[in-house]
């Protein structure tokens, strides 16, 4: 039997000949210890030039592509290629990896660059989105990620002079970077006209803000900011790769192979021609430069390395060279010398010295060469080539020797024969050519007969036979020379082969895996001197194993390095060495050989750690010296935890039911019951499956768990106190070091784990995010700081949190392998161990990674249980075959014996050790486990009498043990818990059923006892009463499924599995009969009621038999069920019997014949049922749930008083529902403890508690039923029922509108009008007819516009200035009115500013920096923040910005994923967190630390909108949302969000209505205002009582005073003279104060309040904020605006700064720019569109939406004339410049004239006809004779004035001097279109009285300024942002002081100064 291990010996990589220059740049640096560092293929390289050393790091699994330098010199971090590739931050002295970061990136990581400091790392991936991410590098967490550019970013650099700003380049930009909070947000460098934009390659950043850059053209952009400030032009000839800033100055480097150095202001200093020196060559490229001191590095893109001494450069040093582009294939070993030759692709032939581990000579041939062999004497080389050639060169001076082309496809192998006579050479033409080497390579033979490429051949000793393999996976053989084919294998058999290299042939079986058929291994060689072998594959991994390998899938070692596959691997003549290349990567390896017992010397050495263990995981054949698994062990690695369906699916599932059955779901439901019911007691332990999960704690009490709970039992009282904030199987448990807390962790898809306190039962922390399908194994740290946790994922991820913080510190793969326990070191909480099955593991903490190393075993056995011994390096573990294994570091020091069968539990004393294992003996052990102290047995004998139980069997398989308080606890397989007092006696505390599921469950007729039966093969009986405990057991020959008591409490009735049956005796449980009638499982059985006369027992097979109890006979078979039977029940005479089968049939049958009956439904109901267990049925049809697809009502019970019905279902849910249960989708009351199905239920005979057992948890548990009345227990209190009713408190407009409201996404808006037509900048020009006659003759070209009012100098504008806005967003956001400075100024918004207006000067000023609309804002209002600030905006992936009110600098940005918007913020108690809330379909809740911009947690909120959601004001983990329909109580627990719903049920009559704010009082009372008025009160989470019509309509907003407690509430209601729309109330709002709005409105609607001292600001609907004060209650009116939009009219006064709005609320209001106040405005009673002033400032023009206008006298406000020509709106009204006319234009196309001097009847003198489309704006020429008209056609058309007449005249128009220019087309304003106006428009437009200049409002919300006129396309402008979509009108003062801008959105009016050009 040859030997199946991993061979002894190993490998050790010694020299790497290469670097990586192609495709990678900056990747070459020294160290603080002068060492250059750089990497190749997959291996990061620190070489010595000094001593001519090589170090590697080894800790990458794939290419490494990037490298930078950290500023201290000695880390380094490289990133890598691959599809989940990390970034590795190591030590370049020891190479040992210090961080590894991971799990953002895809593709690759194709740039580094540490900081200033090096405490932030920056990486760009290579996804599609060339993602930025910031690192904190040495805690592994990401700081801010961002995407990067469209396009490939080739470099990217932090700004050394400037903290937190980056720069990116490359293909076709530069970008510049700010890091704040969690955002990066870049502004991308500005090319202008100083040069052209192209692709950057490199940069450098230097002080003052300036950039140097490196161009493709060879050119050096400067940057100053983000303005390209100047160029050097020709720097390099091409493309600079390089650039390098160091102390003395820049180098750069180009693929001109040039070198330049510049001082530190870049001026040149020095150039260096790497062509020109003596090892240059044309086309040298330089990839890397590293200038330091007097050297400087460089990298070529050929693979070599120059080492440049300033003062000496024409004569650089050669230093490092490798293969260069194409693969590289060709290997050949000298025979006598330390020589390896290689020929590759880029057509060179090296020849390397093992020794020097130099290149000796080199030389190029004309083709690509792809395999080398060297003659037995060693004096030829033969080269196969590419083109089918072959050529023969000398080896000592590479003089070519002959050049043979015989075939036409490459040549893959040529082998010499061992005598040196024959050279084989096979090609890919399917054959091999034998030549004579010594008649100059005549060719003597051909073999063919192959049908693929030939891949490898081998020679025999003798040189008569030739073994091939071939493409198709055949293995032929020849003779030789001749070439002919041997069939016959008989003459094979003695044949001795010179080498092995062939991948075929049962001695290389074992290279191949067991059941794979793939060809990827490229290479073998044997060493037949020390019999083993080495592969090399397409995966990169060389491979050590034994020769001969005979059977498949042999164990091997396996070495990293080479990152893609390996093309050949050779040993080296003298077997030293072995050569692999790699085909990619271009790089030579060459490994040291270190034989067996070089080995053994060399084990104090450490091993190079790398990722992958190089003690193979994948081998996986039996290995023979394995011993059997133990039957548990194989059981317990067998078990998935898979679920059909999670828990964490169900909200899903039901939102899909729903919509199916809302129709029903309308109907009025069955009210939930009164009573409810509390876990009281659970019988039952996890020990099957799972180990060490029992404790003592801090008080004595024991911790365990069974099912879905975390059970505390107090064994002085027998009690158990319950942790129930588990929703599935609880799998592991650790307990702290203190004792006080526990961590527990579940089953789930992503499962979670929960800390939680023994005393108080709440949970500290929830954890969760990173483990699939379940946590299996925990391990608390010994400060208890740190936790660490193991999946049931494929690769058992293990995970290392700091668990207060609920934040992941590492992560890694742990192995493919189940882990059955995880340890962190208690001495160094960096350090942790994992064992299980084949394996032990020994981890250290790296950055966010862990790295493992496998513990030095010979053979690898499965551990069950480890702890760590007295000292950091010891460790002992337990094994299956019973030893302990004991270790210092990772090497096993020695095994003692401590079990018969697996050592399950091992736990550390102060002095020693106990053991526990399957052969059921706890044994105590002295601290070097050299003897054994104490062995207890675990036996029936020595059980103390106060024991609550029995043993099932003496020495029970023991799972668990914990020492404390005197005794030693046990916890066994059987599902015992015992407690071993050190004098010996054992007693019994706890016990459940065993491993198998739990059906059977019946209660007794008169006593407090209940019956199980399960498929554990046992029967027993337990006792309800407090004792708590079970009476007797009774071992059965089969499993069973049911039992039943008869109705006088003496027999009991117990079906089997097997179809039999047993009825015994009820005390003894001894047999009275049994019958065995079926095949099938029995799965009910019950006796008839009365005397019990009739037994009747239902089968799997489909009929029920009735036997007579006394004569024992069989009487009746009921026959006719389709399926099997569920259920049985006897009606109350015993004559009846009622059955349900499996496929939801219910029968009846007469007993006791058995005759099938059908009764009617509504006849069932009357029928008096001795018992309910049924669960179908008219009067139980509502139990069945919204989601019965994916589960079953498995059972039910009925109370004795017939009022409440218990069900079970299959998702471990127990219901109670008010009995009888008609129509659909009742309500219920749900408790959760069991976590798979629950099987039976059943009410004890006096109805006082409520037995159920659950299937697979194996667990019987007992509630307590509180009846009607009693006040129910908080913390069991159910949860409600899954269908929220749906009359939600009424009905209200502005919350529907606020719910449904679509926000518009700036960048995504639209046509606001509905345009039709070619844009402007799309239509071609027609060329006018008479091209214009030169200038000198013509008369000069009349002014475009009349500037008469403009003083004698003209000036252009150059900037807008925000100055005052008028507005407020009331209408649709709420909250968002706040007193800053104690109350000297008030913060609010409006569009997508921040304003801060201060109340004494009425000053405005803005915060700008939102790119859309604000929708919430808050501010914090904890001291040490002072008017800090917090707004949210709209976006696809919007932002929230926190900022300063005063300074309106920005602290924080924080990107996060609310798509839509964030639509409610909040700061916590002591202002460090924020909440927000957004507005995607899952309203995600999500947590802030926003001063670092890190997510603490998110969670979804609840499906439908979610309004408000604040923080208690006193409380960092407490905060309430409200929405539609929506009350929930959220909890943060470290990273985790817990939430509760609002339990309404105990207010009568309570409906969950739609809430809409919050308030909070002391106790933990919270307020919510509701739709209908009324206020609900709530302590924790339960309602307490209802303030009716706290106002009369909804109550839209909350204020909870911080001072005094004092609330204020804000509704919407009609004034009047008790009540108004605002109202402070008490701390416990009973007692109010109303107060009145001013307003004038009839309903008023207040949507934000807020208090300062003595003041209440409020915020209405109306667009107001009104001022209050508390004791006059005198209202101040603020801020006014426009309460609907959009404004769609402006008129700017012809010689004051006042101007006119008209908007579609009906109203027109005069704004006074310097008193930056509204004067007055005007009900209308209809939307108005335009408004106009006359010349003379007297008269104003106003146009309606319904086609009316009206012209009002400005000094009295009255009407001088109105009329209505036309039915739909006006969309501009004009006077013109003499007043004489009046120009109405309007939807209908037209535009109708009046004069003015005929009086006020105004009739019309004339229209305009033939417009195309409507009328957007109109112009009067300056002598009131022209009027130009744009339409929305986007065609501009010119009339006579008043004759309405058409001008088409060009040249006539171009001659007309224009009024006024509001005209968005013609095209003297071409160039204010731009190119992204495809789906939006530019929609209004307006130019300066001087004439110099336009300005234009956008659909996108952008003011833009451009220069009059602009003939030219997409003309050049500054853009000023901060209105919403749709600008609707702007306007210029007059004197040009100020540009008014009107809002379509946002309903606002801008005013901005204009500053104006110098003189």
């Amino acid at each position: 039997m040859a030997d199946r291990t991993a061979p002894g010996c190993h490998l050790r990589l010694e020299w790497v000949y290469g670097y990586r220059g192609h495709q990678c740049r900056n990747n070459l640096y020294y160290t603080a210890a002068k060492e250059i560092v750089y990497f190749v293929a997959g291996v990061g390289v620190v070489y010595n030039t000094r001593e001519h050393k090589q170090k590697f790091y080894l800790g990458h699994n794939d290419d490494i592509i990037s490298l930078a330098l950290h500023p201290e010199r000695v880390l380094v971090a490289t990133g890598q290629v691959g599809k989940e590739p990390y970034i590795c931050v190591w030590d370049s002295y020891t190479v040992q990896t210090v961080s590894i970061l991971k799990d953002v990136h895809s593709h690759g990581i194709a740039c580094l660059a540490f900081d200033l400091e090096g405490q932030c790392l920056v990486s760009v991936g290579l996804d599609s989105k060339n993602t930025i991410c910031v690192w904190d590098w040495r805690r592994g967490k990401v700081l801010a990620a961002a995407p990067g550019h469209t396009d490939r970013i080739f470099d990217i650099s932090w700004d050394l002079y400037q903290a937190s700003k980056l720069v990116s380049c490359g293909v076709k930009h530069i970008k510049f970077w700010s890091l704040c909070g969690n955002a990066l947000t870049p502004k991308r460098g500005v090319f202008g006209k100083t040069g052209d934009l192209q692709t950057i390659l490199c940069l450098a950043c230097a002080k003052d803000e300036v950039t140097y850059s490196g161009a493709l053209n060879g050119d050096i952009y400067v940057w100053k900011g983000i303005n390209l400030m100047r160029t050097v032009q020709g720097a390099h000839g091409s493309g600079i790769f390089s650039m390098n800033v160091c102390e003395e100055g820049f180098a750069t480097g180009g693929r001109d192979g040039c070198v330049r150095l510049w001082d530190l202001n870049f001026k040149p200093i020095t150039v260096i021609d790497l062509r020109e020196t003596d090892q240059g060559y044309k086309g040298l490229s330089v990839r890397s430069v590293c200038w330091r001191g007097d050297h400087i590095l460089v990298g070529t893109q050929d693979s070599e390395i120059f080492e440049v001494v300033v003062h000496d450069r024409t004569k650089p040093f050669l230093i490092m060279q490798g293969h260069c582009e194409g693969e590289l294939w060709a290997l050949a070993v000298h025979p006598t010398k330390p020589l390896a030759m290689t020929g590759s692709d880029d057509r060179s032939v090296r020849i390397w010295s093992l020794i020097d581990h130099a290149l000796i000579a080199r030389c190029n041939m004309e083709e690509p060469i792809r395999c080398a062999a060297v003659s037995t004497d060693g004096i030829h080389l033969a080269l196969g080539m590419k083109d089918g050639s072959f050529t023969v060169l000398r080896v000592r001076d590479m003089t070519e020797v002959v050049h043979i082309k015989d075939r036409k496809e490459a040549i893959h192998e040529l082998k010499y024969s061992a005598d040196g006579a024959h050279l084989a050479v096979g090609s890919n033409d399917n054959s091999v050519d034998i030549y004579g080497v010594v008649q100059r390579y005549k060719k003597v033979g051909e073999c063919i007969g192959s049908n693929s490429f030939i891949t490898h051949m081998d020679w025999s000793t003798d040189s008569k036979h030739l073994q091939i393999n071939d493409g198709s996976g055949r293995r032929l053989f020849y003779r030789m020379p001749s070439g002919k084919e041997v069939t016959n294998r008989e003459e094979l058999k003695l044949v001795q082969w010179a080498s092995w290299t062939c991948v075929l042939g049962p001695e290389v079986n074992g290279i191949w895996p067991k059941y794979s058929d793939i060809n990827d291994i490229n290479s073998v060689d044997a060493n037949f001197n020390n019999q083993v072998l080495v592969t090399a594959d397409d995966y990169g991994l060389v491979k050590l194993l034994r020769y001969p390998c005979v059977k498949k899938g042999a164990k091997f070692k396996k070495y990293l390095g080479h990152s893609a596959h390996i093309t050949n691997a050779r040993w080296s003549h003298d077997y030293q060495w072995v050569i692999t290349i790699g085909g990619a990567d271009h790089s030579v390896f060459q490994w040291k050989f270190v034989p067996e017992r070089k080995s053994k010397e060399a084990v104090h050495i450490a091993p190079q750690e790398t990722l992958a263990d190089s003690n193979s995981e994948e081998s996986d054949s039996d290995q023979s010296d394995v011993p059997e698994m133990d039957s548990e062990i194989e059981q317990e690695t067998q078990l998935t935890y898979r679920r059909q369906v999670y828990k964490e699916d169900l909200p899903q599932l039901k939102e899909q039911c729903k919509e199916k059955h809302r129709a029903t779901a309308m109907k009025k439901r069955e009210r939930a019951p009164g009573s409810g019911v509390k876990l009281h007691f659970i019988h039952g332990y996890r020990g099957y499956d799972c180990r060490s999960n029992l404790f003592y704690t801090q008080t004595g009490e024991i911790v365990y768990h069974v099912a879905a709970i975390g059970v505390v039992y107090n064994r002085q009282q027998n009690t158990q106190r319950f942790y129930m904030g588990h929703d599935d199987d609880i799998l592991c448990l650790a307990i702290h070091p203190l004792k006080d807390f526990v961590a527990t962790g579940q089953v789930g898809r992503d499962s979670s784990i929960h800390i939680w306190d023994t005393e108080t039962l709440k949970p500290m922390s929830v954890l969760r995010g990173f483990h699939q399908l379940g946590v299996c194994a925990l391990d608390f740290s010994a400060d208890g700081k740190r936790l660490a946790s193991v999946g049931l994922d494929d690769n058992h991820t293990i995970v290392l949190w700091d668990w207060r913080k609920g934040e992941k510190l590492s992560a890694m793969r742990g192995s493919k392998d189940k882990i059955f326990v995880v340890k962190i070191n208690p001495y160094l909480p960096d350090k942790l161990i994992t064992a299980g099955v084949k394996h032990m593991k020994f981890w250290h903490k790296a950055g966010g990674g862990l790295i493992g190393r496998k513990g030095n075993m010979g053979k690898t056995e499965t551990m069950m249980c480890a702890v760590y011994g007295w000292s950091e390096e010891m460790v002992f573990s337990g094994t299956c075959t019973g030893d302990i294994c004991i270790w210092r570091d990772m090497f096993l020091m020695k095994t003692v014996k401590a079990h018969d069968g697996p050592v399950f539990s091992v736990h550390a004393l102060e002095k020693g050790f106990v053991t526990g294992g399957k052969d059921g003996i706890v044994a105590l052990w002295d601290d070097t486990f050299e003897r054994c102290l104490k062995t207890y047995a675990i036996k029936r004998a020595v059980l103390a009498p106060g024991s609550k139980g029995l043993l099932l069997e003496d020495n029970p398989s023991i799972r668990a043990i914990s020492l404390g308080h005197g005794h030693i606890l046990v916890g066994t397989k059987n599902g015992e818990i015992l407690e071993v007092d050190k004098s010996g006696p054992i007693t019994l505390l706890v016990q459940g059923h065993m491993e198998g599921e739990v059906w059977g469950l019946a209660t007794h007729p008169h006593l407090p006892l209940c019956a199980t039966v399960s498929d554990d093969k046992t029967l027993r009986i337990w006792d309800l009463s407090p004792s708590h405990c079970m009476l007797a057991v009774r071992k059965l020959r089969k499993g069973g499924r049911c039992c039943c008591f008869s109705p006088d409490g003496k027999a009991l009735a117990v079906g089997l599995n097997d179809g039999s049956f047993l009825i015994v005796n009820a005390d003894t449980l001894e047999d009275l009969v049994s019958f065995h009638h079926r095949k099938d499982i029995i799965s009910d059985i019950r006796f008839s009621p009365g005397s019990g006369k009739y037994l009747a027992v239902a089968s799997g097979d489909t009929f029920v038999d009735i036997y007579n109890v006394m004569s024992s006979k069989r009487v009746g078979v009921c026959k006719g069920c389709l399926n099997y039977i569920t259920h049985l029940d006897w009606d109350k005479r015993g004559k009846l019997l009622q059955v349900n089968t499996g496929a939801k049939e219910q029968f009846f049958f007469e007993a006791p014949r058995g005759k099938r009956q059908t009764i009617p439904a509504t006849e069932v109901e009357k029928i008096d049922w001795s018992t309910w267990t049924c669960v179908l049925g008219m009067s139980v049809e509502g139990i069945w749930p919204l989601i019965n697809e994916v589960t079953e009502v498995t059972a039910a019970c009925l109370s004795n008083d017939r009022k409440v019905l218990a069900t079970g279902d299959d998702l471990g849910y127990v219901k109670l529902f008010r009995y009888p249960v008609k129509g659909k989708y009742a309500k219920f009351k749900r408790y959760v403890a069991h976590s798979t199905h629950v099987t039976n239920v059943r009410w004890t005979h006096d109805d006082s508690l409520l037995v159920t057992v659950g299937g697979g948890d194996t667990c019987l548990m007992i509630w307590a039923h509180e009846p009607e009345g009693h006040r129910e227990f908080k913390q069991c209190d159910s949860e409600e029922s899954d269908i929220e009713s749906e009359d939600d408190g009424g009905y209200d407009s502005d919350v529907t509108r606020e719910n449904e409201i679509n926000y518009t996404i700036k960048a995504l808006s639209t046509n606001m009008r509905p345009m039709t037509g070619v844009k402007p900048h799309l239509q071609l020009k027609e060329p006018s007819v008479d091209e214009r006659p030169p200038v000198s003759r013509a008369l000069p070209q009349p002014e475009k516009l009349q500037t008469n009012n403009v003083g004698k100098k003209k000036r252009p504008i150059e900037d807008l200035v925000l100055e005052l806005v008028f507005g407020y967003r009331g209408n649709d956001c709420r909250n968002n009115v706040h007193y800053l400075n104690e109350g000297a100024d008030i913060i609010y918004h409006t569009a997508s500013v921040g304003i801060v207006f201060n109340l004494t000067t009425s000053c405005q000023s803005f915060y700008a920096e939102h790119s859309d609309d604000i929708l919430c804002l808050t501010i914090n209002q904890h001291p040490k923040f002072p008017n800090v600030v917090a707004t949210g905006q709209v976006a696809t992936s919007p932002s929230i910005h926190v900022w300063d009110a005063m300074t309106k600098q920005t602290l924080s940005v924080l990107r996060c994923f609310h798509s839509g918007g964030v639509c409610s913020v909040s700061f916590s108690a002591t202002g460090k967190l924020l909440l927000s809330v957004g507005l995607d379909p899952e309203h995600t809740v999500t947590i802030w630390k926003w001063q670092e911009g890190a997510k603490v947690a998110s969670r979804v909120g609840h499906t439908q909108r979610i309004f408000v959601a604040e923080f208690r004001p006193d409380s960092d983990t407490h905060f309430v949302s409200v929405g539609i329909k929506h009350v929930r109580f959220w909890t943060l627990a470290g990273r985790a969000l817990l939430n509760k719903k609002g339990v309404l049920s105990t207010i009568e009559d309570a409906r969950m209505q739609t809430m809409l704010s919050v308030a909070f009082g002391a106790n933990n009372l919270t307020f919510t205002g509701t739709i209908s008025g009324d206020v609900c009160v709530w302590k924790e989470h339960i309602l307490v009582r209802i303030v009716a019509k706290a106002h009369t309509g909804p109550v839209f907003t909350m204020y909870t005073t911080l001072r005094d407690g004092l609330i204020v509430t804000g509704g919407k209601e009609r004034p009047s003279k008790e009540g108004g729309a605002l109202k402070l109330w008490d701390q416990e709002l009973k007692r109010c104060r109303a107060f009145r709005l001013e307003t004038g409105q009839i309903i008023d609607c207040v949507r934000s309040v807020c208090r300062g001292k003595g003041k209440i600001l409020v915020g209405t609907r109306n667009a107001e904020i009104i001022e209050v004060g508390e004791k006059n209650a005198a209202c101040n009116i603020l801020v006014n605006g426009h309460m609907d939009g959009p404004i769609w009219g402006l008129g700017s006064h012809p010689s004051r700064d006042v101007f006119l709005s008209a908007a579609e609320d009906g109203t027109v209001r005069l704004w006074d720019i310097p008193e930056k106040k509204m004067l007055n405005k005007v009900n209308l009673g209809h939307p108005a569109r335009t408004i106009s002033y006359s010349p003379e400032g007297d008269m104003v023009a106003i146009g309606m939406k319904n086609g009316e206008f009206i012209i009002l006298l400005v000094a009295s406000l009255k009407i001088w004339g109105k009329k209505r020509d036309r039915r739909s709106p006006i969309q501009d009204i004009r006077f013109s410049p003499n007043s004489r006319y009046l120009a109405v234009g309007s939807t209908e196309s037209a535009v109708d004239f009046y004069d003015l001097t005929l009086g006020p009847q105004l009739n019309r003198i004339n229209c305009c006809r033939d417009i195309p489309s409507f009328v957007m704006q109109m112009d009067f020429s300056a002598d009131s004779t022209y009027v130009q008209i744009s339409t929305g056609a986007y065609k501009r058309l010119v009339y006579e004035v008043p004759s309405g007449k058409q001008v088409t005249e060009q040249s006539h128009i171009d001659r007309i001097t224009w009024a006024t220019w509001t005209s968005v087309l013609g095209d003297e304003v071409i160039g204010i279109w731009s190119r992204n106006t495809d789906k939006a428009d530019v929609t209004c437009a307006c130019v300066s009285h001087s004439g110099l200049n336009i300005v234009t409002g956008d659909d996108f919300g952008m003011v833009k300024l451009f220069d009059f006129p602009c003939p030219e396309k997409f003309a050049k402008h500054k853009r000023f942002l901060g209105h919403s979509a749709h600008l609707t009108n702007v306007r210029f003062t007059n004197g040009d002081r100020y540009v008014v801008s009107a809002g379509g959105d946002d309903r606002s009016v801008f005013v901005w100064r204009c500053v104006h050009a110098p003189h």
